[in-house]
């Protein structure tokens, strides 16, 4: 589960300037006019396609009921949000509304939207449509369960004519201009009356840049860019989302996906395996630059994995247990031995938060057997000298490991080795991603792999916060509940300074860390990017923030230099060499 869509929830610059007696803040502010993207090549033009690796095929396209990586992506082509980010500053910036403001008191945002917005079949997006998405998300029989969090805090929204919309929250809250400033707006006229958790691969009226063009079940989902989308003659459209088709092709198996890449079926491949890296990305296609390969590194939020754990059930409900098993996983030798020490090891939920200002004290959990026997034996586990598993109660110590990926076999068969050795039994129970999916949001599991995204602005409420523990289809999936984590949860809600929360968010990650929620795992801090050089690229590579996903809407298709590749690759010539490796900071300055 890679949850990288997260809500980017910090008022802007611009609301620094709240004082007492001020007057409700009106944005954007005097002056703004919409320009192009910092970040988008004057080189750029449109046309062509790119052949993207998506991952297993979901089971909703509807981001709002599939809360995952790709139906995130998807949607946010399809459909609009009413505030954007500038990709550079992170300051809010017109979307579909043009104007809004925001009272004195933080309380009250209300919404002007642009006159020019209108859905692809020609209907005005209206403020009806923004309260029905409000409505949709909040309707406790529709399973959106992450998405109203953040909304809950609001009453329902107060339409004041056509293209304006008012929302008064009930607390003050940093996040509430991304709340609801940040939704995804749908259309009433084409959803009403519709069960919305039935919706899941068919939209046929968007407002975004792109529709959906086909469907191969299974096996792809291609989109076409829309020579009508309202907002296509705007300066920040300008460089930007180039393609005039996007195609995502599912593979249930990374092996699979590499191989469709080396034969061309695929443009972009991300690695996200080490062996690939280091041991499959050499020979003619590389040595002569018909495929890029590339490390890019730049401000991109790192995230954290980890083997998540049920605490709703025993014996994850017992701290000792979690601290045994968390001391069992070697990933000292896993680093070495399958990812050629590729990785960081995580100390940290919150990796970016820690510098040598603020270096990290979190507890580690080395590989230990002899703590974990005494963790265990605390516990009231005893090994019983007939079967050499270990029991309590009568019952013996197993768990059943739900996983999606073959891949994670090599890393699990060495785990379960070292449980072996102490008494634990560890089977592996695969499921497709929909079939663990559903597993997941209905926590039916014991253990699962679990890696999730992160953002500038850090929320910890829907992952952390007690009351989201029994929330289905939520993001709390280990059903953590902490008395005092819930206190600093409270506490920063109402804190606008990031600094102030950072400290905050610090005092929840050391808690986190001793309650052994999840076995923490490792990470990178940069992309491994492979590409044919059949592209134009801006100098950055990628955005400032983003990941391999911010090349299809900065890249371009390049007629020039694929005619160039498709005659080397005849011609068995070399094509000129790009960098190797590409750090945001130092390209752009000299954009």
């Amino acid at each position: 589960m890679r949850n990288r869509l997260v809500l980017m929830g910090m008022l802007s610059g611009w609301v620094w300037s709240f004082s007492a007696g001020a007057a409700d803040l009106r944005f954007p502010p005097p002056g703004w006019k919409d320009q192009p993207s910092p970040l988008a090549s004057p080189h750029a033009y449109r046309g062509g396609n790119m052949n993207i690796y998506a991952g297993q095929y979901p089971k909703s396209f509807n981001y709002y009921l599939d809360n995952n990586v790709f139906s995130g992506d998807l949607f946010g082509y399809l459909y609009e949000n009413l505030i954007n980010l500038n990709p550079l500053t992170m300051e809010y910036e017109p979307g579909l509304a043009s104007s809004w403001t925001i009272s004195e008191d933080k309380l009250t945002y209300t919404f002007t939207l642009d006159k020019a917005a209108v859905w692809s079949d020609g209907q005005p997006v209206t403020a009806d449509d923004v309260a029905f998405t409000y409505e949709t998300l909040l309707n406790p029989a529709n399973l959106t369960g992450p998405h109203k969090v953040a909304l809950e805090k609001f009453n329902p929204p107060e339409v004041l004519d056509e293209r304006t919309i008012r929302f008064t929250a009930t607390e003050v809250h940093w996040r509430n201009l991304s709340a609801v400033g940040g939704m995804q707006i749908l259309p009433k006229h084409a959803m009403a009356g519709q069960d919305f958790n039935r919706i899941n691969f068919e939209f046929p009226v968007v407002s975004g840049p792109y529709r959906i063009d086909e469907i191969q079940e299974g096996i792809l989902v291609r989109l076409a860019r829309r020579e009508d989308w309202w907002a296509g003659k705007r300066a920040s459209a300008e460089g930007v989302l180039n393609f005039d088709t996007l195609t995502f092709r599912f593979f249930a198996e990374q092996e699979n996906a590499f191989e469709a890449f080396r034969k061309g079926l695929l443009d972009v491949f991300p690695v996200y395996m080490s062996r690939i890296w280091m041991n499959e990305t050499s020979g003619e296609r590389f040595a002569k630059n018909w495929i890029v390969k590339q490390k890019v590194y730049n401000a991109n939020p790192i995230g954290f994995q980890g083997f998540a754990m049920n605490l709703r059930r025993p014996p994850f409900d017992d701290l000792r247990v979690r601290q045994a098993l968390a001391h069992l996983l070697n990933r000292e030798k896993l680093n070495e031995t399958l990812m050629y020490n590729q990785y960081f090891l995580h100390k940290s939920y919150y990796e970016d938060l820690y510098d040598e200002a603020h270096p990290c004290a979190n507890p580690e959990y080395g590989f230990d057997k002899d703590k974990a026997r005494k963790l265990l034996a605390e516990a009231g586990w005893e090994v019983n000298p007939k079967t050499g598993l270990l029991e309590k109660d009568g019952q013996a110590l197993t768990i059943r490991f739900l996983t999606r990926d073959p891949s994670t076999d090599k890393f699990l068969a060495v785990y379960a080795e070292d449980l072996k050795d102490v008494g634990i039994s560890l089977t592996i129970d695969r499921k497709d991603w929909a079939a663990w999916m559903k597993d997941m949001g209905e926590f039916n599991f014991d253990m699962t792999w679990a890696a999730w995204g992160s953002g500038l602005f850090k929320d910890p409420e829907s992952m952390w916060h007690s009351k989201e523990a029994e929330r289905r289809n939520g993001n709390n999936a280990t059903g953590f509940q902490d008395a005092e984590v819930d206190q600093l949860i409270e506490k920063q809600k109402s804190i606008f300074d990031i600094k102030e929360r950072n400290a905050i968010l610090r005092e929840i990650d050391a808690i986190l860390t001793r309650e052994v929620p999840y076995i923490l795992l490792w990470n990178i801090d940069y992309t491994r990017l492979l590409y044919w050089n059949k592209f134009g690229t801006p100098d950055t590579v990628l955005s400032k923030y983003g990941d391999e996903r911010s090349a299809y809407g900065l890249w371009w298709y390049d007629e020039d230099q694929a005619a160039d590749l498709e005659a080397a690759m005849a011609e068995e010539r070399g094509l000129p060499p790009k960098p190797v490796v590409v750090r945001f900071d130092e390209e752009f300055p000299a954009r």
